[in-house]
């Protein structure tokens, strides 16, 4: 047996251990909603101004139908590689291995910029105790390159802490994820009724989004915004039944629903337009010094700082583990099964992992600020998520397909939803694709430029698409030719190392 390598035991059940509440908890810290309405509202208020309420109630609706074509899928067939099994075996591996490729790319994408916004805030915090400089070097939360140095020492230690020590971890984020929604619910509430910007009901008309084009970057920017609550889907191997991990991931969207339209109404009672889009990234912070003194203004910045942190901390898990799924179906190369002697967990591909996105991060220091290098993130995770979001619910009207002779209700929840809710997303990647190919006429590495917006989900689909060649024509990979990826009981996951299942995809 080599020494940095445990060969693999065979097959394997995962504990069913999980339940509802379970679910809830995964999927709600996978969307990590302090972070999204902490650093998100200021990109989204560029875009659609005062109707941000509006469009995250529209882009609600075809998430819904998404969540709903999970569950039905889910029901079926649970099995952790989720949209990367149903679409291969539903549509073909094709579009399968490029669900789960994407999947992969969009947390990679995601752990880089997180690694600068949690850079961002640790800098606002040093910032707040008087420290704006060291050794001449100016601590400016707004600087991609300051901000993504200090996200990177925060990416090596949470790397380290998946591979060694990653189920205190989860606990510890459980405690975080308390901290961060009471804070949060305590400041946007007060905020909805101590706010002096009057409210309008135009805030919840989308009629009233400026243009077509604003509407389509708001809704995928919105789609990002959900991003997450399918992690609950990611469990079936430790729920205890599949019908629970569903429930869950249900619940969990529906209550992000609600936090998203507190939080943007809260931030538009007390901010203006300007205000919010000038202040980005520290919105939140501006929003905890508009309502509160010191030091309580410092509370809704120290549950940032919780999100963050979590967030970058459970994206480094999934992707190992949803590379090693498509390893264990020669779809990916050998090496990122290989798990750690010691710990059960696949430490290699964590470290590579890690490399890559740490290497995204470093190339988008040449965006000079923050707030830019964010909405270009946003925008390539979000039309890639889109585009596996789409292909999963298209799995479900395709595989449910008889349901339509089956009678209307099962006709609505099989096929019908999950097919309009699919064609609506993609139809909005279609008009941005259109849109960014037609804004400009040159070449820049800038959020205002169309084709470079557009360079990058393309690069990340075309390079899918050459991996998933070599591996049917060169590993010659088994799921090629089948389209079934291996069955949930037969699939050996990483266990830590007191034998217990490492933690679900999550996004923080």
């Amino acid at each position: 047996m080599p020494s940095a390598v445990q060969q693999d035991p065979g097959p394997a059940r995962m504990r069913r251990s999980l339940g509802v509440k379970d679910g809830v908890a995964i999927a709600a810290s996978s969307t990590a909603a302090t972070t999204s309405i902490g650093i998100g509202m200021g990109t989204l208020a560029a875009y659609t101004g005062r109707q941000t309420p509006a469009l995250l109630l529209l882009a609600f609706l075809p998430i819904l139908g998404i969540a709903l074509a999970y569950a039905r899928l889910n029901r079926t067939e649970p099995n952790c590689g989720s949209g990367y099994t149903w679409v291969g075996r539903s549509i073909g591996p094709w579009p399968g291995f490029l669900t789960g490729w994407v999947v992969l790319v969009g947390n990679v994408i995601f752990m880089a910029y997180t690694g600068a916004v949690t850079g961002s805030v640790v800098l606002q915090f040093l910032n707040k105790l008087g420290l704006y400089s060291v050794l001449g070097l100016q601590l400016d939360p707004s600087s991609t390159g300051i901000s993504t140095a200090v996200g990177l020492v925060a990416l090596v230690a949470v790397t380290v802490t998946a591979i060694t020590g990653v189920r205190a971890a989860t606990r510890m984020q459980m405690w975080l994820l308390i901290f961060e929604y009471a804070v949060l619910l305590t400041f946007c509430g007060y905020a909805l009724f101590a706010g002096d910007q009057p409210f309008s009901l135009s805030w919840l008309n989308p009629l009233d989004i400026g243009s077509p084009q604003a509407l389509a970057q708001g809704m995928v920017l919105a789609v990002f915004f959900y991003w997450g609550w399918d992690a609950a889907f990611s469990v079936n191997e430790e729920t205890r039944s599949s019908s629970d991990a569903a429930r869950g991931g249900l619940i969990a969207l529906v209550a992000m629903l609600g936090l998203f339209l507190v939080g943007a109404l809260a931030f538009q009672r007390v901010m203006s337009t300007e205000e919010l889009i000038r202040n980005g990234p520290q919105a939140l912070t501006f929003l905890g010094s508009k309502l509160a003194p010191e030091p309580w203004a410092s509370l809704p910045l120290a549950a940032l700082m919780c999100s963050a942190f979590a967030s970058l901390q459970s994206s480094v898990i999934p992707t190992a583990r949803g590379a090693l799924a498509m390893a264990r179906d020669r779809t990916l190369g050998p090496v990122w099964q290989r798990v750690h002697p010691r710990y059960g967990s696949p430490a290699v591909g964590t470290l590579l992992i890690m490399a890559v996105a740490a290497l995204l991060a470093v190339l988008a220091v040449g965006i000079p600020k923050l707030n830019d290098m964010i909405l270009t993130a946003v925008n390539s995770i979000g039309l890639t998520v889109a585009l596996y979001y789409g292909l999963t619910a298209l799995a479900c009207a395709v595989r449910f397909r008889d349901s339509l002779r089956g009678g209307a209700v099962r006709a609505l929840r099989d096929v019908v939803v999950p097919a309009a809710s699919a064609l609506t997303l993609f139809g909005l990647g279609a008009y941005l694709v259109w849109d960014y190919a037609t804004m400009t006429d040159h070449f820049e590495a800038s959020p205002d430029n169309g084709w470079f917006m557009l360079a990058l989900p393309a690069l990340f689909v075309l390079l899918g698409l050459a991996a998933a060649a070599w591996a049917k024509w060169v590993r010659r990979a088994p799921y090629f030719r089948t389209g079934r990826g291996t069955d949930a009981d037969a699939i050996t996951l990483p266990m830590d190392a007191d034998g217990a299942p490492l933690p679900s995809p999550s996004k923080g």
